[in-house]
């Protein structure tokens, strides 16, 4: 059952990164999936986010470098040394067929750290801002597919990558949306004190003296 899914994934592999490749795509994707080009991006975001965003999307910030600390180290230094699965470009039998656009890297590749970081994100504001949502899942799909078009990871590893970072930026929204309403209740609840009966109309305003 394993060989039979690790020919499929090999044969997936070839046929993104071989038969479906082509010019366009290999100007594309290394500038896609450029660690120095993410990391701007990341950060001119979260700094967007703090300078428009309202107080909510400001605490997302936080939780969003906890979100990718999650998803990387996880990915990075845990799954993929327990795993120890070769990149494509580390195999024998690959290295006169593939695609290869950028530097292999030294590490392992199941799961894809940059699947995991990019849907981790994706997952964890766009549960919470559902207009950007699909935008933020189509970003996250074409930064992970890039490293199966420039030849560093097979689809399998995207997948378990994407698997992983949306599971955990879906906990560590959760977690958010816990502590913001146990420490800041709705602004409606905080200001007003609850109405009694007679004020929500539910009973006449004489009521409470004719049971006295």
């Amino acid at each position: 059952m394993l060989e039979w899914l690790i020919e499929i994934d090999r044969a997936l592999f070839l046929f993104l990164n071989m038969t479906i490749a082509n010019p366009v795509t290999d100007a594309i994707m290394p500038v896609v999936t450029s660690d120095d080009l993410l990391r701007v991006m990341y950060g001119l975001a979260l700094i967007l986010c703090l300078w428009k965003g309202d107080a909510r999307l400001r605490w997302l910030v936080l939780f969003s470098g906890i979100t990718l600390t999650l998803t990387d180290q996880t990915a990075a230094n845990f799954l993929k040394h327990a795993i120890e699965r070769p990149r494509p470009c580390h195999e024998g039998q690959f290295i006169e067929q593939i695609n290869l656009l950028v530097g292999c890297g030294g590490g392992y590749a199941m799961p894809s750290a940059h699947a995991a970081n990019s849907f981790g994100q994706a997952l964890m504001f766009g549960i919470a801002y559902r207009k950007v949502r699909w935008y933020l899942i189509g970003f996250a799909a074409l930064v992970s597919i890039s490293r199966v078009f420039v030849g560093v990871h097979y689809p399998f590893d995207v997948l378990g990558g994407a698997l992983l970072g949306g599971l955990l930026g879906t906990l560590v929204f959760l977690l958010f949306e816990f502590l913001r309403r146990r420490w800041l209740p709705p602004k409606s609840l905080r200001e007003k004190p609850a109405l009694s009966l007679a004020e929500q109309g539910e009973l006449p305003p004489n009521a409470t003296d004719e049971r006295r």
